[in-house]
């Protein structure tokens, strides 16, 4: 128990701009868990301040006790603020300007802003280690899953060999229900988006560049390298049919979409950075083919702790509204102490590794290809054709008929699975067999996770 005689810290007091689900989620959260947030953080933590777009919405919580400000920006100049929570969204604008001058001003700064943080993270990260102040965003990352937490500091003893996972809940919904229902990618997406699963424009989800933004943010801290969204690869599952989630399963497979990253040596001794999100061929046995569901996971190798798995909700305001509240309680904890703010990224801006965007070319494994051609004699023969050209060795080939297709101009389908080689082999049999006239739609590549 606490001594009462001693004299009690002041509280932390906190100004949060954006209202929507995690925001109100936070507002309960603090209100419901007071007094044992209290004792965790070693003093009171006091929302003062409150901004969003509309000031009458019902959102389920009494903000009638916080000050409202029409302009979020006045948050970041307010004497009475310690800490700013930003939980607008959008990578620039208002969000950005709030983050700057938050921390210009002298506040601590956290944020469930994921695209915020893989296009400015470094430069707010370097203005918050000058001004002496925290800059937080587990919640940018795996929702609820302490994951930014888990390798800044449970996995810290570790070099990092490879991190990769599910990372975006909307696209394993969808690919983990049409493998439980033999649906039409088409008709999932709708139904995520009946449920709220999905945005009524998915792009961002369904494309990967969701994940790719939490994928470049993990790689910068799993390794000590500099951020760098710009060079993520990113694929989504728009093109993935029943007939490729139904092939995959008789193979010893499930699809899932999932972020990948690793640092290699080049050719030339550079340091080179791979990131790809793209939709993998997952072996059953693996701990991320159970992932169903909007739930995310993360799979961090390290060369002495081995295989760490991270898994939990992704999103949500109670998941969400955890993780801003845990770093909130970090913030708390070393208010009062000098030189104690841990470096965004773990390690200082100054000494973050500089890296070049890996060559995939060389990369090797196993392939899943799959064509849609024209019904007719010879067809199959072109296309191994084009496979022993480019030197690859087919381990498994099947034909389906028209109705796996999704089409009505008889149109069948051509699946294969390759044996061990260059990613190189591949992309060049895709450029010979490009552009044929039985080529009724682009070539589908997923790759088969490594184990």
């Amino acid at each position: 128990m606490s001594d009462p005689s001693r004299p009690q810290p002041d509280p932390l007091r906190i100004a949060l701009a954006g209202l929507g689900t995690v925001g109100a989620g936070v507002i309960r959260l603090i209100e419901t868990n007071r007094e044992l947030l209290a004792r965790r953080a070693g003093r009171e933590i006091e929302i003062v301040a409150v901004s969003a777009r509309d000031r009458s919405k019902d959102r389920g919580v009494d903000i009638s006790r916080y000050d409202w400000e029409d302009d979020m920006g006045a948050m970041a100049t307010r004497p009475d603020v310690d800490v700013v929570v930003e939980l607008v969204g959008g990578s620039d604008g208002p969000a950005l300007t709030l983050a700057r001058n938050a921390i210009a001003n002298g506040k601590s700064f956290v944020t469930a802003n994921k695209a915020m943080i893989a296009h400015h993270g470094l430069g707010l990260a370097r203005e918050a280690e000058a001004a002496g102040h925290a800059l937080k965003f587990e919640a940018a990352v795996a929702g609820g899953i302490p994951i930014v937490k888990g390798l800044r500091e449970g996995a810290a003893a570790n070099a990092i060999e490879r991190v990769y996972g599910i990372l975006n809940g909307t696209s394993n919904y969808i690919l983990s229900t049409m493998e439980d229902t033999g649906a039409d990618f088409a008709d999932v997406l709708g139904e995520a988006q009946a449920m709220g699963y999905a945005e009524a424009d998915p792009s961002f989800d369904i494309d990967g560049i969701d994940a790719a933004h939490k994928l470049s943010i993990l790689a910068s801290i799993a390794f000590g390298t500099e951020l760098d969204f710009t060079s993520v690869g990113a694929d989504g599952i728009r093109r993935i049919l029943a007939a490729d989630i139904a092939q995959a399963g008789s193979l010893g497979y499930v699809i899932r979409l999932l972020g990948m990253a690793n640092v290699e040596t080049g050719a030339d001794g550079t340091t080179r950075l791979f990131q790809r999100v793209h939709p993998y061929l997952v072996p059953k046995n693996h701990p991320l083919a159970h992932v169903d569901g909007p739930t995310n996971a993360v799979v961090a190798e390290g060369n002495f702790s081995g295989m760490l798995l991270f898994q939990g909700a992704g999103a949500g305001d109670g998941p969400t509204a955890s993780a801003v509240v845990a770093d909130i309680i970090d913030i708390a904890r070393y208010w009062d102490s000098e030189g104690e703010i841990d470096p965004p990224f773990s390690i200082p801006v100054a000494e973050l590794d500089r890296t070049l965007p890996a060559e995939t070319g060389h990369r090797t494994g196993k392939a899943y290809l799959r064509f849609i051609v024209k019904d007719r004699p010879g067809v199959l023969a072109e296309i191994t054709a084009g496979m022993r050209d480019a030197g690859v060795s087919i381990e498994s080939l099947i034909q389906m008929g028209s109705e796996y297709t999704g089409g009505e101009d008889g149109s069948v389908l051509v699946s294969m699975v390759t044996h061990e080689g260059e990613e190189a082999a591949v992309e060049k049999a895709l450029d010979l067999l490009a552009g044929l006239e039985f080529m009724t739609a682009p070539p589908l590549v997923m790759h088969i996770l490594r184990q």
